[in-house]
C-alpha cells in the first residue's frame, strides 16, 4: 500500500488526480491523507469526488472516505473496464480535471471508450477545453492513442452547466515524444468567448491584446456563445508552431476589467515566448504521465511549476522510471523521461 501526503508540495487536487491515475494504470493501491491541505477548503470537493467516483466506476475499484470533505482516501483498483460512460460534476468544477484522472488509463485499456462529461469547460481553476483539444491532445496522439473531443455545450464558472463528448482509441504502444524546440511560428490568433455579456467586453479585449502583441485585427475573432447556462468570457491566445501548439488564457470575472482579462492571456504569452522552449507551464505538467507510460521522451520548457515537480516526485511513488530535470541556458529546462 503506497502511502501519500496529499499537503506535500503544491498541496492540491493534482495529487490526488495523479494518484489515481497512476493506480489505475499500475494496480497499485494507495492511501492519500491530508488532501488539498494546501488549499483555503481543504478535503475532497465536488469535482474530487466525480474523479474518485469515475476512477471506481472505471477502474472496478473499491475507495473508502469518498465524501465531500474527506481529508483521507484510500483507493484499491481493479480492472479498467473501457466502454461508455457519463459523469457530471453537477457545479462548475472542472471536466478537463476529471478527464486527466481517468484518460491515461483508458489510453492503454483493451478497447475504446466513450466518454460524456458536464460541469465546467471553461473556469479559471483548470487548463479549459480549447487547451485540451489543440495544445494537449494533439501531442498524446503524436504518441500513439487516437482521442477526439467535441465541445457540445461551454460551462463557464461559476454557472457551469458546459457538456462535452471525448472518443478514447487506445495504443498497444506508445512512441516516444522528443520535443526540444519550439520551430517556427506558424500563426498566431486570439478568440474572445462571451456568453450573455456585452460584445463590447470581448471587444476590448482583444484590442488590448493587438496593443501589446502587434498581432493584426484579422486574426483576432469575438465569438458570442448562445446556449451557456449563464453568463461568461475567455480569452484565448493560440500559438500555433511547427512542433507545437500552445494555448494562452485569461478569464473575466464579476468587478475585473476587460483590459485586466486581456492582460493575463498576454503576460502568459509573453512568459512562453521569452524563453527558448517547446513546451509552456502547463503542458509540461500534463504530458508526464503520457510519457511514463511507455514511450517516455523528452521536452523543453519554461521554469518547472510547483505542480510539475510535484507531478514528478508522486509518478516516482508508482512506476520505477527516470525523470531528469535540468536547467539550460536562458530559463529555459530539459525535461528527460527514460522508461
Amino acid at each position: 500500500m503506497i502511502t501519500i501526503d496529499g499537503s506535500y508540495g503544491e498541496g492540491g487536487g493534482q495529487i490526488l488526480r495523479t494518484a489515481l491515475a497512476l493506480s489505475l494504470v499500475t494496480g497499485k493501491p494507495f492511501t492519500i491523507e491530508k488532501i488539498r491541505a494546501g488549499r483555503s477548503r481543504p478535503g475532497l470537493l465536488r469535482q474530487h469526488l466525480t474523479a474518485v467516483n469515475a476512477a471506481v466506476k472505471i477502474g472496478q475499484a473499491e475507495a473508502v472516505g469518498a465524501q465531500i470533505g474527506s481529508t483521507q482516501l484510500t483507493f484499491n483498483p481493479g480492472q479498467i473496464s473501457p466502454g461508455e460512460y457519463s459523469f457530471a460534476v453537477g457545479t462548475a468544477g472542472s471536466t478537463t480535471l476529471v478527464l486527466q484522472t481517468v484518460l491515461p488509463a483508458l489510453m492503454i485499456a483493451d478497447g475504446q471508450t466513450r466518454l460524456i462529461l458536464e460541469g465546467g469547460t471553461h473556469n479559471p481553476f483548470a487548463p479549459p477545453f480549447d487547451f485540451l483539444v489543440n495544445a494537449f491532445l494533439p501531442l498524446v496522439n503524436r504518441m500513439g492513442p487516437r482521442i477526439e473531443a467535441r465541445l457540445e455545450r461551454c460551462g463557464f464558472y461559476p454557472a457551469g452547466g458546459g457538456k462535452f463528448e471525448i472518443t478514447i482509441m487506445p495504443a498497444k504502444r506508445f512512441d516516444r515524444l522528443e520535443l526540444l524546440e519550439r520551430g517556427e511560428i506558424i500563426s498566431r490568433s486570439g478568440r474572445a468567448l462571451i456568453a450573455n455579456l456585452p460584445r463590447h467586453i470581448a471587444e476590448r479585449e482583444l484590442k488590448v491584446v493587438a496593443h501589446y502583441t502587434s498581432w493584426p485585427m484579422d486574426a483576432m475573432q469575438v465569438e458570442q456563445i448562445e446556449n451557456s447556462h449563464g453568463p461568461g468570457n475567455i480569452i484565448v491566445l493560440e500559438i500555433q508552431a511547427q512542433n507545437v501548439t500552445e494555448v494562452f488564457t485569461g478569464f473575466g470575472e464579476k468587478g475585473v476589467p476587460a483590459e485586466e482579462v486581456a492582460e493575463q492571456a498576454v503576460q502568459a504569452y509573453r512568459k512562453y515566448i521569452a524563453v527558448d522552449a517547446a513546451v509552456g507551464e502547463y503542458l509540461a505538467d500534463q504530458l508526464l504521465i503520457p510519457m511514463v507510460l511507455g514511450g517516455g521522451g523528452s521536452f523543453t520548457t519554461v521554469p518547472l511549476s510547483r505542480h510539475t515537480t510535484t507531478n514528478i516526485e508522486i509518478i516516482r511513488k508508482f512506476l520505477d522510471v527516470e525523470i531528469v530535470a535540468e536547467q539550460m541556458a536562458g530559463r529555459a529546462w530539459k525535461i528527460r523521461v527514460k522508461v
